[in-house]
């Protein structure tokens, strides 16, 4: 169990927390919610200990061990994939350290002999001897191929990382387990690893996403944050979601009745005010009247972005042929001889657990790389829109962002463009922000007005999903359904993916496709993918052999 008892936090004058009180028990799954800015990592932060609250309290089960998911890549650099996994039970793996010393000494003591048995002991009980086998299953269920375990931190890629890290924060059945965004960076097969992991574990999970599908698949409570507060709703967020726009809508309705009830008594009250007969059920209505409180709603402080992508041209039938096309980058063949046809009604996720392959596909069809082999042709009366996964070169301007927006509008006016940010949420002197000071989030606000701006009837986005909030996800999410041009996606939000695509294109690790139309949820539960889980377990089977 893990408490937090009139927690408050002061960032200089302003309250983020104002006297919170929330238990969080063992067996349940805590889904953190609330708008950017609300304050969800930084609550993690304090119950975990690495921020202290202005005032209040965090109380933990004595003998509970806690574990969080680090943010810091490069922390690890110096050890080992799977030291870096075992130090998630620090005192497992102080132990194992202090034992692999003893045993090297050349001067070994009857003390060393002592000390060496007692260590021993607390080893065992600490299930220490499946302590390697443990952290290997957590790697391979993440995707991290055992033929880096050994691999030192610092030779890995940052997703790779990632995952590391957060196999280090599952290592060890922690009593207590703090996740504060789990899902990035991970691909789709990780995720729904990382959903089967956390719905059998037995302890106390919170957890913050962006990601829907995950916070309904592993959540069996809601602690939403709003104005300072956190309130606590049984159920997933579908259910949190349902449940509070009920309660607003009662709250309504209730304070309706009330209006309806006090302009009933006003009535009466000027009616026989002044009738002797009736002064006294007047004065009567008048003390109930006044007894008589409007419930305060506040409205939520989220804020939703209106994306409307609407494309200056009507698209034709010939929109996109791809033939053959190969692409090798530093030795390694990420697309190999792939063809396809996209047509006028086709909106499709590209999915697959190498993600370089889906960014290389994204950069040569927008005309940023050339293939090594093979071609493709846009349809001629197709526009299109690039939404790239890597914008640091876009932002390495002092443009202000109108500056920057109004070159890609045919109309030259900053009122115009102003709108188009508006639509986005940026707000008043927001506009003449200049573009390399901007957050995660904002950039892809900004890149987002770009292509609503642009007017292009194909869509090509490369994970768009990442750095936005729920609510920016649940607007892109919309527009993109509701847009009558061709999408082209890749997301790692799995109902981003399955309520936008009609057709799946799968990369394959040997730089072949699966190409199917069909939603993702009937693709994942199809025959080839059964026969593709197939042919990898039977070459793990293999690999294990040898």
């Amino acid at each position: 169990m893990i408490q937090a008892s009139n927690i408050t936090l002061r960032l200089g004058k302003k309250a983020l927390f104002e006297d919170v009180n929330i238990k969080f028990t063992e067996g349940n799954c805590y889904g953190l919610i609330g708008a950017n800015g609300a304050g969800k990592s930084t609550f993690l932060k304090i119950l975990s200990g690495q921020l202290e609250p202005t005032s209040g309290d965090v109380i933990i089960t004595p003998g509970q061990r806690l574990s969080f998911l680090e943010q810091d890549h490069f922390k690890y650099d110096e050890f080992t994939v799977l030291d870096t996994v075992i130090m998630g039970n620090q005192r497992l793996y102080d132990i194992m350290k202090e034992k692999d010393a003893i045993y090297m000494k050349e001067d070994f003591t009857d003390e060393d002999g002592i000390r060496a048995s007692e260590l021993e002991a607390e080893f065992a009980d600490m299930d220490g001897w499946n302590a390697e086998s443990d952290a290997a299953t957590l790697l391979n269920g993440l995707g991290i191929e055992p033929d880096i375990h050994y691999s030192l931190m610092a030779d890995l890629t940052g997703a790779q990382k990632v995952k590391v890290l957060l196999a280090k924060a599952l290592f060890g059945n922690p009593d207590i387990l703090l996740l504060d965004e789990p899902t990035n960076h991970l691909d789709l097969d990780a995720i729904a690893w990382l959903e089967e992991f956390l719905i059998n574990f037995d302890n106390t999970v919170i957890v913050v996403s962006h990601d829907r599908y995950f916070l309904n698949k592993v959540c069996t409570n809601t602690a939403d944050i709003d104005y300072g507060k956190i309130q606590l709703y049984a159920g997933n967020y579908d259910f949190w979601y349902e449940s509070s726009q009920l309660l607003m809508k009662q709250m309504k309705e209730a304070n309706k009745k009330k209006e309806e009830k006090i302009k009933e008594l006003q009535d009466f009250i000027s009616r026989f005010s002044a009738n002797a007969s009736k002064s006294k059920q007047a004065t009567s209505r008048k003390r109930a009247l006044e007894k008589i409180e409007l419930d305060e709603i506040k409205p939520s402080s989220r804020k939703y972005p209106y994306i409307d992508f609407r494309p200056q041209r009507e698209i034709g039938n010939e929109v996109l042929s791809v033939e053959n096309l190969t692409k090798t980058i530093d030795g390694e063949v990420v697309l190999d001889h792939i063809s396809f046809n996209l047509r006028r009604e086709d909106k499709v996720a590209l999915v697959g657990a190498n993600e370089h392959a889906k960014t290389i596909l994204f950069k040569i069809l927008a005309g940023e790389m050339e293939p090594d082999e093979g071609s493709y042709k846009w349809g001629v009366t197709t526009s299109q829109s690039y939404f790239p996964k890597d914008n640091t070169e876009i932002f390495d301007t002092d443009d202000v962002i109108v500056d920057w927006l109004t070159q890609f509008s045919e109309i030259k006016d900053a009122t115009y463009v102003r709108g188009f940010l508006g639509r986005m949420l940026f707000a008043g002197e927001d506009g003449v922000k200049k573009m390399r000071v901007l957050s995660g989030g904002e950039k892809v606000r900004v890149l987002l007005s770009r292509m609503m701006i642009e007017a292009s009837n194909v869509l090509m986005l490369d994970e768009p999903t990442d750095h936005l909030d729920m609510e920016s996800i649940t607007a892109l999410n919309n527009g993109l359904i509701k847009f009558p041009g061709v999408v082209i996606f890749s997301s790692r939000d799995h109902q981003f993916v399955e309520t936008t695509a009609n057709r799946i294109i799968e990369i394959m690790p040997n730089g072949q496709i699966i190409d199917k139309i069909t939603t993702y949820d009937e693709y994942l539960e199809s025959d080839e993918m059964a026969r593709k889980r197939q042919v990898y377990a039977m070459s793990d089977d293999d690999a294990a052999d040898n």
